[in-house]
């Protein structure tokens, strides 16, 4: 059973009529969703993250900034990222709405969460909002996992490196974080041997992958990195940045991934996970609002197990060497 979480008229940030992270984007996610499994799903209704959840996160002063700059009418947060009146309200809620999520799956003890919310999160640090993203709403889950004990990793599939994500958790050894990503590429972090801080070494594993890298390179990077070092870890939950933005069709980078592809990564996603009820994908990226669609349905219906994706998987490609050098450097002593 799918459990999900979506802002629905709630949604009050405006970034502009022109910016590609815009409004739409959820209508086109929304009807991924159906077209996966119709409407049989759980609706989770997001409520606002409190300032002690944000604070696990973000500094107290950058979220009264951001509150401060949404009272005056809204501005621009970076050349990217504006804010309006009611943005920081809408990125409380989509902060909130993946806490809401996960609280639901605990008491079920069953099922797979989405989370279809706006602004995206993974690259908010924890003192600024950058790259379209306000506040860091799986990190904001993840933290509040962490703190009740469980082990939480992080797979981000978004084309761009999830730097916000990393930052945060570099040094805990809590979280595993594991990001395959375009390079060169925004925002410019996430190389080979960025892999954790002291105490927590190994932590974060990268895949900076060529421009025209195709899914098969993103399945190899699990099936020959990721499963293993999972294994070693033995997380408990398994939180997805789930980007669409290295779809061959996005107009804002140069992966050549196709729907069919995000189905087989949510595959091998999924038995990371120790049990059912424990698998949550967080909206991030992904801007050619066809290719979104047909993403998110694929992702959702291989989770459910209810409808084939509408686009085969891709193959070949550069990348090899990367996940070759990414294996070579987790076998290393």
């Amino acid at each position: 059973m799918l459990v999900l979480s979506d802002l629905g008229e709630l949604d009050q940030h405006d970034t502009g009529g022109r910016h590609p992270e815009r409004p739409a984007r959820l209508h086109a996610v929304r009807d991924g969703i159906r077209d996966a499994v119709g409407d049989e799903f759980v609706m989770v209704e997001p409520r606002s993250a409190t300032a002690e959840e944000l604070g696990r996160v973000h500094a107290p002063d950058y979220v009264i900034a951001v509150d401060e700059l949404c009272a005056v009418g809204g501005g621009a947060i970076d050349a990217d990222t504006r804010v309006s009146e009611g943005s920081c309200a809408t990125a409380r809620l989509a902060a909130g709405a993946g806490l809401a999520v996960v609280q639901e799956l605990q008491q079920r003890g069953d099922g797979v969460g989405f989370v279809a919310v706006r602004p995206p999160g993974h690259h908010a640090l924890p003192a600024i909002g950058m790259g379209f993203c306000l506040f860091n709403n799986i990190a904001i889950a993840a933290t509040t996992l962490a703190d009740q004990g469980e082990r939480v990793l992080i797979v981000d599939w978004d084309v761009h490196h999830g730097n916000g994500t990393q930052d945060i958790f570099w040094d805990d050894p809590r979280v595993l974080f594991v990001s395959m990503h375009q390079s060169p590429m925004y925002p410019g972090t996430g190389r080979l041997d960025e892999t954790g801080g002291p105490g927590a070494p190994g932590g974060t594993i990268n895949f900076p992958l060529p421009p025209g890298t195709t899914g098969e390179m993103y399945r190899r990077a699990l099936d020959d990195v990721v499963v293993d070092a999972a294994r070693a870890f033995a997380p408990t939950w398994v939180l997805v940045s789930a980007g669409y933005d290295a779809h061959r069709d996005d107009p804002l980078a140069d992966h050549a991934l196709s729907a069919g592809d995000y189905a087989e990564l949510a595959s091998r996603v999924a038995t990371l996970a120790p049990q059912s009820g424990r698998v949550v994908c967080f909206l991030e990226g992904g801007y050619d609002l066809a290719a979104l669609r047909n993403s998110v349905a694929a992702t959702v219906g291989r989770l459910c197990d209810t409808v084939a994706p509408a686009e085969a998987p891709t193959h070949g490609g550069p990348g090899a060497e990367v996940v070759a050098a990414a294996l070579a450097r987790r076998d290393s002593p």
